[in-house]
């Protein structure tokens, strides 16, 4: 599996909400961001993509071959599906966040998955 920084997706999302100010949130740490969201309801809040961003790209410099070096930005959208709300957060993260990152990404991957059910079955089509 790659690193999650080595993924580059396609396209972006634009922070916040297009149609209502408030909606893009900072935090200092990876830490920070889970005490908020690490348990949060997966009906009620849907993270639908998510992004680290090195370099150029991130503000906050390049890697410097120090795991713990806070220089990457992780970027999440969520979607709050009761208000139909979207949202956005920016967390300052370093390499050694990411086995962190992906415990809280894995659940929501899976809950991805049954959003798009029978789609994520691999079984679908099969034999046509």
């Amino acid at each position: 599996m790659a690193h999650l920084w080595e993924v580059n997706h396609p396209y972006y999302m634009t922070e916040g909400n297009y149609f209502q100010a408030g909606c893009h949130t900072r935090h200092q740490t990876w830490q920070e961001f889970a005490d908020e969201f690490g348990d949060a309801d997966l009906d009620y809040n849907w993270f639908v993509r998510w992004d680290w961003l090195e370099g150029e790209d991130s503000g906050g410099g390049s890697y410097n071959g120090d795991d713990y070096y806070r220089h990457a930005s992780f970027m999440l959208q969520m979607i709050g599906q009761r208000k139909a709300k979207l949202l956005s957060f920016e967390i300052s993260v370093c390499r050694a966040d990411e086995p962190a990152i992906l415990e809280f990404l894995k659940p929501r991957w899976e809950y991805m998955k049954s959003m798009w059910e029978p789609l994520a079955s691999p079984t679908v089509g099969a034999g046509r």
